[in-house]
């Protein structure tokens, strides 16, 4: 993460999400009526009088609750607070203090950190109503109205933020690291997985399906290699996606994955691939990501003699269309396989970043038109003059051909198989593109 970090921090519903959106420029946090949406931190990147920092949008804290989710929330707050380099409390003036922000405030008072109240709703500009002055009762110290929505008196606000960022020695932004997406259905396992190689709870774990709702991002580096890890809300069927919140929820999942270099598809072996999974993997798969499959929860499933084959036999069948993507079975829970995970992520990114030289390309390229002839249609033949790469992740060429029509799919398929028997390309789409010789590019 680049630079300082700052938290938002307050009770449910106060406007954290949006006042992060504002900052982050963009639409990340889920902005929701519904006290309790932001479940898991959300980091972006900001920038302020020249200087990066990062932000932490958190799940509002509630306390003095016995509900799993909630009291999962208060530990996630604790953990971004713990990361924070100043921390903005954020009120809400058309609800006043409640008893609530007084019990933020006290978890707040014990971080021991720069604490900047934001009092939030200040929607109309000019002096602000004298309601603000009770937040000062918080004992935290100066305060700060703004509004969220309008961007009315942020500015000020993180003039104050940037006081108290440390000396200046903030690290490259993250363009280096390999973006992996986890995608799959509900309860597949993604959060786990995550966790597991993080080595700790970054990411809510539950067994309640859908509760990661939010594409969060976790930066993750070993061996002197960094990963961009992007756990992402379960993507469920459209006919069962009746509220706002997994609506966004499921859009976001697709921007991951559009964001990712290489997608985990997450199947879980206990529900073997689904028709869920098949649209999931069906969409990394017309995006051109390189591709794992993932089969979790492998340590449940009881084995004899031949079963790993079966299974990944059934897999391979079942997404035929991803015969390029490598199958390994994993336990997120027991830890099974999941170094030969982080192992196949840079396999698979390596070969889908291949570049071919185009006169060895040619040769592989006459040797497969003489092997198979091209097809013909009402005694006019397919001519393929030359071949030419034109990009990576995915490996993309252009074939110059005497008419596009005449290529059949059939043909293109054979094609793109003698590609990977001459230069892998394992793990990932090839695309092609089909161009009349003499064709404007």
């Amino acid at each position: 993460m680049p630079g300082p970090v700052v938290a938002i921090v307050g009770r449910p519903n106060v406007g954290k999400s949006t006042f992060f959106n504002y900052l982050a420029g963009k639409r990340i946090s889920i902005i929701d009526d519904t006290p309790g949406v932001t479940r898991d931190r959300i980091y972006a990147e900001s920038e302020w009088r020249g200087r990066k920092f990062t932000i932490i949008d958190t799940g509002g804290i509630e306390t003095n609750t016995d509900d799993f989710i909630k009291q999962q929330m208060i530990r996630q707050a604790h953990v971004a607070i713990e990361m924070a380099d100043v921390i903005v409390m954020m009120v809400d003036i058309k609800a006043g203090m409640t008893a609530m922000d007084e019990e933020v405030a006290s978890i707040l008072r014990k971080a021991a950190k720069p604490v900047l109240v934001a009092v939030n709703k200040v929607d109309n500009p000019g002096e602000p109503p004298t309601d603000i002055y009770e937040f000062y009762n918080l004992g935290m110290g100066e305060i700060y109205p703004i509004s969220s929505i309008h961007g009315l008196g942020i500015g000020e606000l993180l003039d104050a933020v940037y006081e108290h960022f440390p000396a200046s020695g903030e690290t490259d932004a993250d363009d280096d690291a390999v973006k992996v997406a986890v995608i799959g259905k509900p309860n597949a396992g993604k959060s786990s997985l995550i966790n597991r190689i993080l080595g700790e709870e970054r990411v809510i774990v539950s067994d309640i399906p859908g509760t990661t709702r939010d594409a969060i991002d976790t930066l993750y580096e070993t061996n002197g290699k960094r990963y961009l890890f992007i756990d992402t809300a379960g993507i469920r069927r459209k006919s069962k996606v009746d509220e706002e919140i997994e609506k966004y929820s499921v859009l976001r999942a697709w921007t991951a994955v559009d964001r990712a270099d290489v997608c985990i598809i997450m199947i879980d072996a206990q529900d073997g691939v689904t028709e869920q999974d098949t649209r999931i993997a069906g969409y990394a798969h017309e995006q051109g990501k390189a591709c794992i499959i993932a089969v979790n929860k492998w340590d449940l499933i009881g084995k004899q003699t031949g079963t790993l084959e079966k299974y990944k036999k059934k897999v391979a069948e079942d997404l035929e269309y991803m015969s390029y993507a490598p199958i390994v079975f994993i336990s997120a829970k027991t830890g099974q396989r999941v170094d030969r995970l982080l192992e196949l992520i840079d396999y698979v990114f390596d070969q889908a970043s291949l570049r071919i030289q185009t006169g060895v390309l040619n040769d592989v390229l006459n040797e497969a038109i003489a092997m198979v002839q091209p097809p013909s249609d009402k005694g006019k033949r397919l001519k393929i003059y030359y071949m030419t790469q034109t990009g990576v992740r995915p490996p993309s060429f252009v074939l110059f051909v005497n008419d596009a029509e005449l290529m059949h799919y059939s043909y293109e398929r054979y094609l793109k198989n003698t590609l990977r028997s001459n230069f892998g390309f394992e793990g990932t789409p090839i695309w092609f593109t089909i161009r009349e010789k003499g064709e404007k590019e």
